[in-house]
C-alpha cells in the first residue's frame, strides 16, 4: 500500500514518511502544493495526508481540484488544533477526515488504515481469506494462526492484494502501488516477491490470471 504524505514542515514529513515505512506502507513525500499535485494526478495512491498550509499551492485549493477532477483516493487532512473552521472546510472539499497538529503519529496510522480499509469496502480491521489473516494495524500475517515472518515488500504486495480481494489486480497497478517514487520499479522483481510470498503461504495463497495480473487466493 502507498501513501503520500504532503508536507512542507521538513521534521513532521520525515517523522511521517518513516513512521509509515515502519508500519508497512511505501511512502512518498511532496514539500509543496505543486510537487503534490504532479504526483497525485500521476502516481498511484492508496491515501493522501495533506496539509493545508502549502507553499505555491494551498491544501484546500489541491483537494477540490483533486475531487473536480474525480480523484477518489482517501485524503486525510494535517490541521492546526483548534482551526475548527478549516477542519468543516476540508470536509466540504472532499476530505474523508481530519486530524488535528500536533498529533500523535499512532492516531495518524489508524486513521489512514481505517481510510485504506473503508475504501476497500472492509468492515474489521483484521482481513482474511481462507487459511490467512492480515493484520495492517502491526503488520502482522498468519497462516492457520501461526505467524509468517514476510518482507517489507513482500508484506506490501499481499496487502494490497487482501484489500482488493474482489478483483484482479492488474501487474502495473500492483507495481505502482508497492513502491515509492524514486524507487526502481520492475515487474520481474515483483515476480520473485510472487514466488516468496507462495513458498511461504502456498500455491494457493496468490493466483496468477495469465494475461491480467494477480487475485489473493480464497
Amino acid at each position: 500500500m502507498r501513501v503520500l504524505v504532503v508536507e512542507d514542515e521538513p521534521s513532521i514529513a520525515s517523522q511521517l514518511q518513516s513512521a509509515l515505512e515502519d508500519a508497512g506502507f511505501a511512502a512518498d513525500v511532496a514539500a509543496d502544493g505543486e510537487r503534490a499535485d504532479l504526483l497525485a494526478t500521476t502516481e498511484g495512491y492508496d491515501a493522501i495526508l495533506l496539509d493545508l498550509g502549502l507553499p505555491r499551492v494551498d491544501g484546500l485549493t489541491l483537494l477540490r481540484s483533486w475531487r473536480e477532477a474525480g480523484l477518489g483516493v482517501p485524503v486525510l487532512i494535517l490541521t492546526a488544533r483548534g482551526n475548527w473552521h478549516e477542519k468543516v472546510t476540508g470536509i466540504d472539499s472532499g476530505a474523508d477526515d481530519y486530524v488535528a497538529k500536533p498529533f500523535r503519529i499512532e492516531e495518524v496510522l489508524a486513521r489512514v488504515r481505517a481510510l485504506i480499509r473503508r475504501a476497500g469496502g472492509h468492515a474489521t480491521t483484521v482481513i482474511t481469506r481462507g487459511r490467512l489473516t492480515l493484520d495492517p494495524r502491526s503488520a502482522r500475517v498468519t497462516l492457520d494462526e501461526s505467524p509468517v515472518k514476510l518482507t517489507a515488500h513482500e508484506f506490501r504486495v499481499l496487502s494490497y492484494l487482501m484489500h482488493h480481494a474482489d478483483r484482479v489486480v492488474p501487474t502495473a497497478e500492483l507495481v505502482e502501488h508497492i513502491y515509492s517514487h524514486d524507487h526502481d520499479r520492475d515487474s520481474n522483481t515483483l515476480e520473485v516477491f510472487i514466488a516468496r510470498l507462495r513458498r511461504k503461504l502456498g500455491a494457493a495463497a496468490i493466483e496468477t490470471v495469465r494475461g491480467l495480473g494477480y487475485r489473493a487466493g480464497s
